[in-house]
Formats: C-alpha cells, sequence, structure tokens
C-alpha cells in the first residue's frame, strides 16, 4: 500500500483530516494500489481545493491484465463473459434504449393509422359531400387530398429538419408540434362538410407534420452502433403495417355509425335514444377520426412526459416533461425516496470540498459531469452535403416514394370502384372498372397487406438483411413492387367468385409487401449512412423527408388523375403499368450508388482519471 506525505496530516485551513488508508502521491499508477482502500484523495498541491473520488471510478474501466498480474478465477470468469456479450448475435431483446425505441414507436404509429383509417372510407366521404359527381371525379379529389397533405410536408419539412437541428429548439420539441398538428388535422378533416374544407385541414397537417425525418434522427442518435441500425429503423416501416392492419378496420368498420351500428347509435338505440346520435348523423365519418386523435394525444403525451432530448447541446437543457413524468411514475409505483452511500456505489460522482471551510457539492449527472457540454461548432451549409453519392441515394428515395405511395393511394380507390360491365371489355388492354368492394370489405382488403408485412418485417428481414447486407437486400427484392403493379389491373377480369379473387389479390399484394418490407427500410438506412457530421442529421434527413413528401404528393396525385382518366376511357391498367416502368427505372438507379459510413459512435467507456 502507497503512502503520501500528507496521508494522515489535516490541512491547516480546513480543519478536516483526511484518511491515511489508500493515500498515493499525485504521480502514483492507480493499478498499482492494493483496491483495499475505498476513497482515494490525489492532492495537487492546491490549499484551495481538494478532491475525494472513489476508487471504483478508477477501476471500474474493463481491460485484461498484463502478464505479471495476478487474475484470480472469478475475474478470470467475468472477463471471458464480458468477451462472449460482445460477440453475441444482435436480436430484438438486445436492442439498447428500448424505452426510447417504444416511445418512438407509439408515436410514428398514429400517422399511418390516422392514414389508413381514413382512406378506408375517402372515397364514401367525398361521395357524401356531392352524390351527383361520377367516380372518375372522386378519384381524381381523393388523389388531391393525399397530395396536400404531403405538398405541404415538402414545403415545410427542410425547414423543420433545420430547427430539429437548432440547440435553442432540439428534436423533442419540434416532434411535439408535429403531433399536435396531426391531432387538430384529423379532428377537422372527419367533421368537414365540403371537399375545401377538409383539403384546408389536411394542408394543415401537413404543414406542421415532420415526424418522419425528427423521428429517424433521433434513432439514429438513440442506437450509437451500426449494428442495430437493421433492426432500429426497422421500426418505423413496421408502424405502416401495424396501422395498416387496425387502421381499415377501425375506419371501414366505424363510418356510418348510425347505418353500421343502428343497435347502438340509431334511433331507439342503447346510446342513440329516440332520434339516434344527431352528431353521428351530421357527421357521419367523425368517430373514426375522434378515436385516432384520441390516439395521437396519448402518444403526444408519452412523449412530452418520457422520451429523452437527444440533440447533442438540447439535452443539457432542463426538461419539465420529463421531469413530471418521473414524478407521476414514482407516484403510480409508490417508491419510497431512497439515499444511497455515496462511498460504496460505483456509480457516484466525485466529491469536491471546496473552498476553506470544506463545503461538499456533487454534479447534479454523472453523464454531465464526466462528459462536458460540447462546445457549439458551425454548421456546414447545404454545398457540403451535396456529393454525387448523397444526390443519387435521394434520388433513389424519391423513385420509392413515388411508387409505394402512389400504389397505396390507388389501391384505396381502385378497390371500392364499381366494376365495369362485362360487355365494356375490348381486347387485352382495354377494361375498366373495380373491384367493387364496401367500405367493410376495403378495410379487410387492406389489412391483408398489413397481415402479410408485419412477420416478414419481425422474423424475416432481420435475418436476411444480415447475411445479404443493406444495399443487396434492396437490390434483390425492389423488383417486386414492377411486377405486381403490372398484375393488379388484371384483377377487374376474373370471375366475380371470392374464392379466386381474394387469393389472387393476396399473391398480388404480397409481391407489393415483401418489396416495400426490404425497400424502404433500407432507404432510411442508405441516407442516414449519408451523413459524415452529427450537427447536421436533422438537416439531411428532414431533406430526405421534404423529397420524399414530394414524391408522395406526385404519386397520389398522378396516380388518382391517372386511375380517374382510366376509368372515364376504359383502360385502368395503363397507370398501373406506367407505375411498374418508374419503378423499374429506380431499381436501375440503385446500381449506381454504394452505402456510407455514417457517423457511427462506438461505445465509451469511463476514462482514468489523471492528475
Amino acid at each position: 500500500m502507497g503512502s503520501s506525505p500528507h496521508a494522515g496530516q489535516s490541512r491547516p485551513d480546513s480543519g478536516i483530516r483526511l484518511p491515511s488508508q489508500g493515500m498515493h502521491s499525485p504521480h502514483a499508477d492507480p493499478s498499482s494500489d492494493s483496491g483495499e482502500s475505498i476513497d482515494t484523495a490525489p492532492f495537487d498541491g492546491n490549499r484551495d481545493q481538494t478532491r475525494l473520488e472513489p476508487a471504483s471510478l478508477l477501476i471500474n474501466h474493463r481491460r485484461f491484465p498484463s502478464a505479471d498480474e495476478d487474475v484470480s478465477d472469478d475475474d478470470h470468469d467475468g472477463l471471458l463473459n464480458h468477451t462472449q456479450e460482445e460477440e453475441k448475435p444482435v436480436t430484438w431483446k438486445s436492442l439498447p434504449k428500448k424505452g426510447q425505441l417504444a416511445i418512438l414507436t407509439l408515436a410514428r404509429l398514429s400517422e399511418p393509422l390516422t392514414q389508413t383509417s381514413l382512406q378506408a372510407y375517402m372515397f364514401y366521404q367525398l361521395k357524401s359531400f356531392d352524390p351527383s359527381l361520377p367516380d372518375s371525379k372522386i378519384s381524381a379529389q381523393a388523389g388531391i387530398l393525399q397530395g396536400t397533405f404531403t405538398a405541404a410536408q415538402f414545403l415545410t419539412a427542410v425547414w423543420w429538419g433545420r430547427l430539429a437541428d437548432a440547440g435553442w429548439m432540439g428534436r423533442k420539441r419540434v416532434l411535439l408540434i408535429g403531433l399536435m398538428g396531426t391531432c387538430i388535422s384529423c379532428l377537422g378533416f372527419g367533421f368537414s362538410r365540403s371537399f375545401v374544407s377538409a383539403a384546408i385541414f389536411r394542408t394543415l397537417g401537413g404543414a406542421l407534420n415532420s415526424n418522419v425525418g425528427v423521428m429517424r434522427t433521433m434513432i439514429a442518435e438513440i442506437i450509437a452502433e451500426k449494428k442495430f441500425q437493421s433492426r432500429a429503423f426497422l421500426l418505423l416501416p413496421m408502424c405502416f403495417n401495424i396501422g395498416v392492419i387496425i387502421g381499415p378496420i377501425l375506419g371501414g368498420s366505424l363510418a356510418d355509425p348510425v347505418n353500421s351500428f343502428p343497435q347502438l347509435f340509431g334511433p331507439g338505440s342503447i346510446i342513440g335514444g329516440k332520434d339516434g346520435v344527431w352528431w353521428m348523423k351530421h357527421w357521419p365519418y367523425a368517430l373514426p377520426n375522434v378515436l385516432s386523435a384520441i390516439f395521437i394525444f396519448s402518444s403526444l403525451l408519452a412523449v412530452f412526459l418520457g422520451l429523452e432530448e437527444t440533440h447533442e447541446t438540447s439535452r443539457y437543457r432542463v426538461d419539465w416533461g420529463r421531469r413530471i413524468g418521473k414524478k407521476i411514475a414514482n407516484l403510480c409505483s409508490g417508491r419510497p425516496r431512497h439515499y444511497r452511500r455515496l462511498d460504496t456505489n460505483a456509480d457516484d460522482e466525485s466529491l469536491y470540498m471546496e473552498g476553506s471551510v470544506g463545503t461538499w457539492s456533487a454534479p447534479s449527472s454523472p453523464t454531465r459531469s464526466r462528459m462536458p457540454m460540447p462546445r457549439p461548432h458551425k454548421r456546414p451549409g447545404f454545398r457540403q452535403i451535396w456529393t454525387k453519392n448523397v444526390l443519387l441515394t435521394l434520388l433513389v428515395h424519391f423513385l420509392l416514394a413515388i411508387h409505394t405511395s402512389a400504389f397505396n393511394a390507388m389501391t384505396f380507390v381502385f378497390l371500392p370502384t364499381p366494376r365495369a360491365p362485362e360487355n365494356s371489355r375490348d381486347g387485352f388492354f382495354h377494361f375498366g372498372g373495380g373491384l367493387g368492394l364496401p367500405s367493410a370489405r376495403v378495410g379487410l382488403a387492406t389489412a391483408i397487406i398489413g397481415v402479410v408485412g408485419l412477420p416478414l418485417q419481425i422474423f424475416l428481414y432481420p435475418r436476411i438483411q444480415g447475411k445479404l447486407g443493406t444495399l443487396t437486400s434492396f437490390r434483390t427484392f425492389l423488383p417486386f413492387s414492377p411486377i405486381a403493379y403490372l398484375l393488379m389491373p388484371f384483377l377487374v377480369v376474373l370471375p366475380r367468385v371470392p374464392w379466386i379473387v381474394w387469393p389472387c389479390f393476396t399473391v398480388v399484394v404480397s409481391l407489393q409487401v415483401i418489396s416495400r418490407t426490404f425497400a424502404l427500410p433500407a432507404a432510411i438506412i442508405l441516407v442516414n449512412n449519408c451523413v459524415t457530421d452529427p450537427s447536421i442529421l436533422g438537416t439531411v434527413h428532414g431533406v430526405a423527408q421534404s423529397i420524399a413528401s414530394a414524391a408522395r404528393t406526385l404519386g397520389p396525385f398522378i396516380g388518382g388523375w391517372g386511375l380517374g382518366l382510366g376509368l372515364a376511357n376504359n383502360m385502368v391498367g395503363v397507370i398501373w403499368w406506367a407505375l411498374a416502368v418508374e419503378a423499374t427505372i429506380g431499381w436501375f438507379v440503385l446500381w449506381t450508388i454504394h452505402e456510407g459510413k455514417g457517423i457511427e459512435r462506438p461505445k465509451q467507456e469511463p476514462e482514468e482519471e489523471t492528475d
């Protein structure tokens, strides 16, 4: 055991006697200590400050011993176990920060749940605004409503991304604004009585909503190691399939509840009373939007109370939402306030004795005391991110978003469109009409998309992506989409027999779902790995969301316009086949890009204290 000239001596100006055990000189090697002492007190000759630190802070850094060190069997086993843990394969259970990822997943789920819910009855809601309009006009209006939301996102997503990168705003505040805007838009759309009113509220929701780009940024900052990316970034597309399962069923079944559930809401019913529920009769498509708004507001509360800020400087700001959330959690759990011994816990902060009166103080957070807040630096401008690979990656992202969004919008219009007369078919290409499904069947048909996609995302995608890699799996499965688009219009020429139509519909949709399952998370990962400076991460994801929003504006608009034109001219398949050509072009562009290294941050280990 080493001793110090100051061991056992009291400082003349403090009146505090330092313990004699475990003291060493300022230049002594911490590893030479016998480990018997609890605290060490290096004295640097400064009479104004003496610092005591738990010895565990000096030895909790794991390292392999040198050849001349004596290692016990327990220590040897611990080192082997630590090495084995690092070599374990990545699983869903091994994802870090699962609580934070769960909150982001809940918040992300609110948008596809709302979108798919209203798409199940949008055709009938637009028809209720003006029953005299032909089906081709309704199809065009549906495309416009889809486009107004994403057009507003296109105009504002980049600026929301810049705000998310600003230290005074941060990621969490932008996300809260987006959720609140989605909630207001959802309620306004449900209580609309005209096409203009519905379009206004859809535009408002898009202008205030930049959730996807912010969530991608936060996941990239929460997940520090690249090996977890394939599963972490899959959570956001997975929410779409969950929303596709739940949303259409809720929207299709709860739309026009007075007629759908007359025993509950109609005249003379349990809830409706003598005349029925008046507001459900006046706004027949408001109920599913009210339920969606409740879910969105619940996710907003979860973000406010439980989500941590991830911005490199904003995370040091006081978060009142997190403080309130912790107090509520303590009250609900009934846990009493505990006090720990500062000299025995390995995670305790350093203690400081300042001044001549021996005042004790401790930093409020170990993270903040060991990792001081970084100094803000000038963020690179837009021109510094426009490399050839970034531009081509964003182009792939744009082309992918066009045909996937057009497919979704066209499917929700194609399914309820009435069937064409039998004698209207002329040759191989001249045929029109849709599948003529009622609202409830539309919900069931679109739920098939989620039922097929969710197991693929949970079980199949991580394994195949881990073996093939992000870019290779993207290139392998993207061609399934154009095949699905080529086959989709031929469903209307099949015999009108359920046991023929439904299996064929499931096969065609499954091709597109398999392609999208591998393409969407791969596109997100490729965009994320193009970034080399963390200070522009939110901006780049904002640009990507803006580009995707532009594509999701053009996709439904062109798809709805082309579908309406095809219905009017008895050539409903032309727009589907044009979509197949566009998807094929995107596949060719995919062979011109490479995956970047990104901004992977290795695990940080505590450093040894030096004098």
